[in-house]
């Protein structure tokens, strides 16, 4: 086996890279018709040059980096001048010599990161390079308050999280701040990027799609919106698939979330909550292959799940909701919790389901899948209501009924095990 030195193998990468860099940058140049040679930062050739320039430079005095910053600030001052020629023209990108600053530093990447950075960097860069389009529609369809709302959020969650303290304190809550701040992140986190997911990478795809991808963040919402709609449109069976099709992703999304905090309770939820799940989407599918209109543009639920009068709200209600829990079964037992847990069911399940997850609690494991199954079915007996009421009975009786039956049967499995 060959023994190569780590210096060769760097230069190697280094050296190859660039090149093929600056290929890429001379078919961007192509593609964006740049006609006039001299407006060019350099071919393949210079940003080779650069490259190796960069690495030698580094190796040369790697402590201080006087002879690399020198070279640098070289390169800078061509690239102004060129820029100078280019504001004259109107064109004031400087997306070239972003590039320029990347294959310079490929050197001293190889040096001080493993490989795999320098090749994740030079995969960025190719991708940035051909995705021009594509970036550019994102940058104008997206809504930047939502990216404002996550920046926060993920502000808050790196900032305050790990000062939060990961024991009891708080009387009477059997939970750490910690663990509480996390559940809100956790449930925050699924339902934003379901959001997400439906709004940027299927916006017009149809009916169906929204109740799959709307079941991820809000079936509730969903059904409320799908069954309006419904009712203008009359007995679409494509709507009537898609808010059954909403109701099933719940049961998937509940597992999820029971995977994260409890993975004895998740275990037990996934193969009930997994066959309704099924026999949802077959029902749903069954109304789906009636109807060819499954293209059709909805009214998109744009409505953002992840905002942070929502989240601090949650938390309360997290809190209260295990307070509650902790009284009821304190003082009226696994009875009381199955009451409790069928009224919870009109309302939003979350944070209950959150607090028998994350609390400490003295019945059975059984009892407390049983509650999370009860809130589920009662919950929708709800949705079933809204599509009926929203829909009208030609638009929502279809969806009310199969709802209906699905959350009663969940009730009857949960009063069974």
């Amino acid at each position: 086996m060959l023994n190569l030195s780590p210096d060769l193998i760097h230069f190697v990468v280094t050296t190859a890279f660039s090149l093929l860099i600056g290929l890429e940058i001379k078919t961007y140049n192509l593609k964006a018709k740049h006609k006039k040679e001299e407006f060019i930062f350099g071919t393949a050739r210079t940003y080779t040059f650069i490259g190796v320039i960069g690495y030698i430079a580094y190796k040369l005095e790697p402590v201080h980096l006087t002879v690399y910053a020198i070279i640098l600030a070289s390169l800078s001052l061509l690239f102004a001048l060129l820029y100078y020629r280019k504001l004259q023209e109107g064109n004031r990108s400087i997306l070239l010599y972003a590039v320029m600053l990347c294959v310079y530093a490929f050197g001293p990447m190889t040096e001080l990161f493993p490989l795999w950075m320098t090749a994740l960097l030079f995969v960025l860069i190719v991708f940035i390079l051909n995705a021009g389009k594509t970036l550019y529609r994102f940058s104008n369809d997206i809504n930047l308050d939502e990216f404002e709302i996550l920046g926060k959020m993920v502000l808050l969650s790196a900032v305050i999280l790990p000062l939060l303290p990961d024991t009891k304190v708080i009387p009477y809550l059997p939970i750490s701040p910690f663990k509480l701040w996390m559940a809100v992140v956790v449930i925050s986190g699924i339902s934003y990027g379901g959001y997400l997911v439906q709004k940027y990478f299927f916006p017009s795809k149809g009916y169906f799609l929204t109740g799959i991808f709307g079941g991820t963040y809000s079936s509730t919402a969903t059904t409320v919106v799908l069954a309006r709609k419904a009712k203008n449109t009359g007995n679409n069976p494509v709507i009537t698939a898609a808010i059954i099709a909403a109701t099933s992703m719940m049961y998937l999304r509940l597992v999820i979330v029971a995977l994260v905090f409890n993975v004895h309770i998740a275990r037990s939820l996934a193969i009930p909550f997994g066959g309704f799940a099924l026999l949802g989407l077959l029902i749903a599918f069954f109304y789906l292959k009636r109807e060819d209109d499954a293209g059709s543009k909805p009214d998109f639920v744009d409505k953002n799940p992840l905002e942070l009068g929502t989240a601090f709200l949650f938390a309360v209600l997290f809190v209260l909701m295990m307070l509650v829990t902790n009284f009821v079964m304190h003082d009226y037992g696994t009875n009381g919790l199955k009451v409790l847990s069928f009224a919870v069911g009109f309302t939003d399940i979350d944070p209950f389901v959150l607090s028998i997850l994350t609390g400490k609690y003295t019945v059975a494991g059984t009892q407390l899948v049983s509650a999370i199954m009860i809130a589920a079915g009662s919950n929708n007996i709800l949705k079933a209501a809204y599509a009926l009421w929203f829909g009208g009975w030609k638009g929502g009786v279809h969806s009310a009924v199969w709802i209906a039956l699905l959350g009663m049967a969940t009730i009857g499995y949960g009063f069974w095990i």
